[in-house]
């Protein structure tokens, strides 16, 4: 069973994609707190990371820069999710080590086909 690791400050968007995710045969771990992000990571190390870009420090594009530091992460599948739709945002975020990159709303069935693409 793949691991899935999300990243995003708001309680209710990580309740949602995990109860989704975990429906979908995905084992599940969320955060609401960027900072303990790689700690976390480390010790249970995800197959692929969903992250909110805009969160206390460090931001979506921070963690993915740190995550794509570590070697233990420089392959692992990073998908952005944001509100954030304009060009630059995405160029900093594929800058930074994105994967794939999905902007809110948008329906929860793309993220379960962008998962698994990736998985």
């Amino acid at each position: 069973m793949a691991k899935i690791l999300i990243v995003d400050d708001d309680s209710e968007i990580t309740s949602l994609f995990e109860r989704f995710l975990s429906l979908e045969g995905y084992e599940t771990t969320s955060l609401n707190e960027s900072a303990q992000a790689l700690d976390v990571a480390n010790s249970i190390v995800p197959d692929l990371f969903i992250l909110d870009l805009m969160m206390p420090p460090p931001d979506g594009f921070k963690l993915c820069r740190l995550l794509r530091a570590d070697p233990k992460f420089e392959l692992t599948p990073i998908i952005i999710i944001t509100a954030l739709g304009d060009s630059d945002s995405k160029a900093v975020a594929y800058g930074a080590g994105a994967t794939d990159y999905l902007i809110k709303p948008f329906h929860i069935n793309e993220l379960a086909a962008r998962v698994k693409s990736l998985l």
